[in-house]
C-alpha cells in the first residue's frame, strides 16, 4: 500500500517550522537587551513627552518615576492632558511637585481632523519641548509649571532628545541614563524597548506572551537594528534623537498611523536614521488587561490596520495561522486516532519545534515551561481577533479607543 499525499504534507510543517527557527533573524530569542553602555563626557539634553488621556489612575504609579529620573544632564518631563475628564493634569501637577525633574503640564488643543488623538498629544507636547511654533496658526496651549526643587535653567536650548512614553509605563530611576548612553555609544537615532507587559490574570498568561512573540516574528528585532527595510519600535518607550525626528518629518508625518511606533520607526529609517528596538528588562507597562474582553478589544483595535485593510491579506493571515500553528496538533493527534506514524512523527517533530521556539519569550515572562504548548491556542484566538477586526471595519464601526472613534 502506498504512501498518499496527505500523508507527505505534514512534513512541509517540519521544513516551515525549522525556517522559522533557524533561518528568520532569531526572532524567538530574548537576549536582544539594552546592553550596558560607557557614560559619555557630556550628558545631552532630554525632554520626556506623556500623551495622557484619562490616565489618573496610571500615572499614579508611573508618573513619580518619570520626575524621580537619575539624569545628570539637562532633563524636564512634558504631560500633555487630552481633554481628560478623571483629573489627570491635577493629579499630575501634585505629583510633579513631589520629584526633582521638572515637570509641564500643557492643556492639550482640540484634535484637528486627520489626527489620531495620540499622536496630536505627541505632536504638541514635541512643539511645548523644543518651542516649534503651534501649527496652522494656534494659539499656543495653556501649560502649568509643577514646583519642584530643580527648576530649569532660565533660556534653556530646546532638548536634544525626546524620549516618548505612555501613561501606563513605569521607569526605573536609571532608565533615561541607560537608554541615552546606549543611543550615543551605538550611535543610534532612535532606541526603543518593549516594555515588560503584566502578565497575572490567565488570559493574561496566555495572550501577552504570544502578542510580543508574534510582534517579533513580524519584525525580528535583530533585522530592525541593522540596515534594510525592517523597521519597527514599541510605542510605550521610544528615545530619538530631535533633530533626526524633525528631519523624518516629525510626528505631523505619522498624524493619522493606528500603529504609530511602527509608522514612526518607518519614517526614520526612511530618512537615513539608525534605529535599535530591543526587550526591557525593568520598564514595565502597569496597565491590566484581565479579561478577554480587554485583551480583545486593544487587539482589534489594529489587527486589520497591520493588514494595509486587504481582505486578501486577511485570508492569507488566517489560512496561514491554521496550517502553521493547528496544523501540528491536526497532523499529531489524526495520526494518534489513526496509529499512523506518516502523520504522528511530523506532527510531533513541527509542535516541539514551535514550543521550543516560543519557550524562551515564556521564561522571559517568568511562566512555567508549560506554557509553551499554548501557544496554537493563542493563535487561535488572534486569529479571531483579526477576523472580528475585519468584520468591524468592513460594517463601518472604525476604531474606538479613549471615548473616540476614529474612521478609516
Amino acid at each position: 500500500m502506498g504512501i498518499h499525499w496527505w500523508e507527505l504534507a505534514p512534513w512541509a510543517l517540519v521544513v516551515a517550522w525549522t525556517y522559522l527557527v533557524l533561518g528568520h533573524g532569531r526572532f524567538w530569542a530574548t537576549d536582544v537587551r539594552l546592553s550596558p553602555a560607557a557614560e559619555p563626557e557630556h550628558w545631552q539634553s532630554v525632554a520626556i513627552i506623556v500623551p495622557a488621556r484619562n490616565e489618573a489612575e496610571m500615572i499614579t504609579e508611573t508618573l513619580p518615576g518619570l520626575v524621580a529620573q537619575d539624569y545628570p544632564g539637562e532633563i524636564r518631563v512634558v504631560l500633555v492632558d487630552d481633554a481628560s475628564t478623571d483629573g489627570t493634569a491635577e493629579l499630575a501637577m501634585a505629583l510633579g511637585g513631589t520629584g526633582r525633574v521638572p515637570l509641564s503640564v500643557v492643556a492639550g488643543a482640540e484634535r484637528p481632523d486627520g489626527w489620531a488623538g495620540k499622536l496630536w498629544a505627541l505632536h504638541q507636547g514635541v512643539a511645548h519641548a523644543t518651542r516649534q511654533e503651534p501649527p496652522g496658526g494656534q494659539e499656543p496651549p495653556e501649560w502649568q509649571e509643577a514646583p519642584t526643587g530643580r527648576e530649569p535653567p532660565a533660556g534653556r536650548e530646546p532638548p536634544e532628545w525626546l524620549l516618548l512614553t505612555d501613561a501606563d509605563i513605569a521607569h526605573p530611576p536609571d532608565s533615561l541614563r541607560r537608554l541615552v548612553a546606549a543611543a550615543i555609544q551605538d550611535d543610534r537615532d532612535m532606541v526603543s524597548l518593549m516594555a515588560r507587559l503584566r502578565v497575572v490574570t490567565a488570559w493574561e498568561r496566555l495572550l501577552v506572551p504570544a502578542f510580543v512573540y508574534f510582534f517579533a516574528q513580524l519584525y525580528p528585532f535583530r533585522r530592525v537594528g541593522r540596515g534594510g527595510r525592517w523597521a519597527a519600535a514599541a510605542g510605550g518607550c521610544i528615545l530619538v534623537r530631535a533633530s533626526s525626528l524633525a528631519a523624518a518629518g516629525g510626528i505631523a508625518s505619522i498624524r493619522g498611523a493606528v500603529i504609530d511606533d511602527v509608522a514612526l520607526a518607518r519614517r526614520l529609517k526612511g530618512s537615513g536614521s539608525s534605529i535599535w528596538l530591543g526587550l526591557a528588562d525593568d520598564v514595565r507597562s502597569v496597565r491590566p488587561y484581565p479579561g478577554l474582553g480587554d485583551l480583545w478589544a486593544m487587539v482589534t483595535r489594529s489587527a486589520f490596520t497591520q493588514l494595509r485593510y486587504s481582505a486578501v491579506a486577511l485570508v492569507g493571515t488566517l489560512l496561514g495561522l491554521g496550517v502553521l500553528y493547528l496544523g501540528p496538533l491536526i497532523a499529531l493527534f489524526a495520526g494518534l486516532a489513526t496509529l499512523n506514524g506518516w502523520l504522528i512523527v511530523p506532527g510531533a517533530l513541527s509542535w516541539a519545534l514551535m514550543a521550543a521556539s516560543y519557550l524562551p519569550m515564556v521564561r522571559y515572562y517568568g511562566l512555567r515551561p508549560g506554557w509553551a504548548l499554548t501557544l496554537p491556542g493563542a493563535a487561535s484566538l488572534y486569529g479571531a481577533m483579526t477576523a472580528d477586526s475585519a468584520r468591524r471595519h468592513w460594517q463601518g464601526g472604525g476604531i474606538e479607543w479613549k471615548g473616540r472613534r476614529y474612521r478609516h
